[in-house]
């Protein structure tokens, strides 16, 4: 049976598309059949991470969601853009990094009911054996509806007062929506802290699994979103919490 997974945060710039990317990643090479589709249609960004340029973008999610095309026909195939060994598939569906179409968002919104029915649409014609929903940070009509049709929920915070705070509030909200499974996953933690301790604590505050607690690395950094990093970095220690994530995934 097909999963949905949100994966979500309260605020940008938490690692949250790097973290949609690189477990959709681990899941294929698996062998399953992923969809990743991007709902940060504000802001979107994760169609970098795949190597997916936009003159190759021949339909976006808003093209969809503003009735020019169906939901399959914005899913692109990145699976080859990984490298070898990729046992299964990746499908994105990426928003449009246009400015005028970003401002048009913006100005008139679209439907969000719309992204229900495509996120159906999208498993049963691509026989989906997960969708990875990479969310807008915060909460609004759209994130409300994808964290309520979720099976999983994957909050990325980092160990920020910011973060604490914002996480808090959308935790209390996933539980009043009667989420299956609620995740944690801490990211960016400096090395002058205890990867235990971090973990300890978030899960004493929010009463919920943490999943993962991934170190700040500078190779990642350097990356800079120039790809996939457990495809780049299969060795690497971040790389194997990422592995435990998504065993959990899995489960």
């Amino acid at each position: 049976m097909s999963k949905i997974i949100s994966i979500h945060s309260f605020r940008g710039g938490t690692g949250k598309s790097n973290t949609s990317a690189n477990l959709a990643t681990l899941l294929a090479l698996e062998g399953n059949r992923v969809g990743v589709i991007d709902t940060d249609i504000q802001s979107p960004g994760i169609h970098v991470l795949f190597g997916l340029e936009e003159d190759k973008m021949v339909h976006s999610l808003n093209d969809y969601l503003w009735g020019k095309c169906t939901i399959n026909q914005t899913a692109h195939d990145v699976t080859a853009n990984l490298g070898a060994g990729i046992k299964g598939k990746i499908f994105l569906v990426p928003s449009s990094i246009k400015a005028g179409e970003i401002a048009r968002v913006l100005r008139e919104g679209y439907d969000v009911v719309l992204l229900n029915d495509g996120f159906r649409d999208l498993i049963e014609t691509l026989q989906l054996d997960m969708l990875i929903i990479d969310t807008h940070p915060g909460l609004n009509e759209e994130t409300l509806l994808s964290i309520a049709i979720s099976d999983y929920l994957l909050i990325i915070m980092r160990p920020d007062q910011q973060d604490y705070q914002g996480t808090g509030v959308t935790v209390e909200v996933a539980r009043k929506l009667n989420v299956p499974r609620l995740m944690i996953v801490v990211n960016k933690v400096p090395g002058v802290f205890s990867l235990t301790e971090v973990k300890a604590r978030v899960e004493k505050t929010y009463n919920a699994q943490v999943v993962g607690v991934l170190p700040h690395s500078d190779e990642l950094m350097t990356l800079a979103s120039a790809g996939v990093f457990v495809a780049r970095y299969p060795d690497h220690p971040v790389t194997a919490v990422y592995k435990q994530i998504a065993e959990q995934l899995l489960r």
